[in-house]
Parts: structure tokens; sequence; C-alpha cells
């Protein structure tokens, strides 16, 4: 569940400033494309052994108010496909992930892992921001 109203999740997906989105696991982050509802961007990933990277692209399809959908297009997460659903709650919304997760060289259990660990430090840095973002 977010700290925030549904509103101001999404002012916050839409700023673009630098700075803004500051994740751990992203090393950076390039806009490729932009058309319509749907965005690809070229990621750097940090590994979890903190010390190296790679390198995918995903497609982000935005259907405000009610979420947005992922796919992964390169890299070694190539067809993995999820969404975001958000529920407003008064000033909280529920965020609800659902999806087919892919890592090359992973058997499903450590695929699991590494996507719920990173859906996990990616919701707890966006909550701590969305707390104090206007």
């Amino acid at each position: 569940m977010f700290d925030a109203p549904i509103d101001r999740i999404w002012k916050y997906l839409n700023d673009q400033r630098p700075g803004v989105h500051n994740h751990s696991s992203i090393a950076s982050m390039k806009l490729v494309e932009q058309k319509g509802n749907a965005a690809v961007q070229e990621y750097e990933f940090r590994n979890p052994d903190g010390k190296t990277t790679r390198k995918e692209t995903w497609r982000t399809t935005f259907n405000p108010p009610t979420g947005f959908e992922m796919e992964s297009i390169s890299g070694v997460s190539k067809g993995t496909k999820y969404s975001h659903r958000y529920t407003p709650a008064g000033n909280r919304t529920r965020v609800e992930v659902a999806g087919d997760f892919k890592m090359q060289g992973m058997d499903d259990v450590a695929t699991k892992q590494a996507a719920l660990g990173f859906l996990a430090e990616v919701f707890d840095e966006d909550n701590a921001t969305l707390r104090n973002y206007k």
C-alpha cells in the first residue's frame, strides 16, 4: 500500500526531472522512444553483487489511472511481462503486481526470488519518495 493518494502517484510517475526517480538497482536509464502512452527505455541495472551491471530494454505502457504494464524486450529478462494495478484507498493507494517473470540462466524459484526482491526494493524506494513528494 502506497502512503500517497493515486493523483500524487501519477504526478510522480510522469515527473521526468533528473533525480526524481532514484532506485539503487538502476545505474542509468535512457528514453529510446515515446509513442502515445508507451515508452521504450534502455536501463543499466546493477546486479545483486553490486559490482557489475547488465543492460535491458523495456516497454512501459501507461494506463492512468488504473496502472501500467511493463514488458522486457531485450536482455536477460526478455519475455517478462507484468502489470501494476492501482486502487485508491483515501490518502493511500493499493498496488497489485501480477505477471510472468523470466531470467535467462535462472530456475523458476530463483527468478521469483529475484523479481520479488527487485519489486520490494523499488516499492520501498518509491513509497519513501512519495511521502514527501509534492
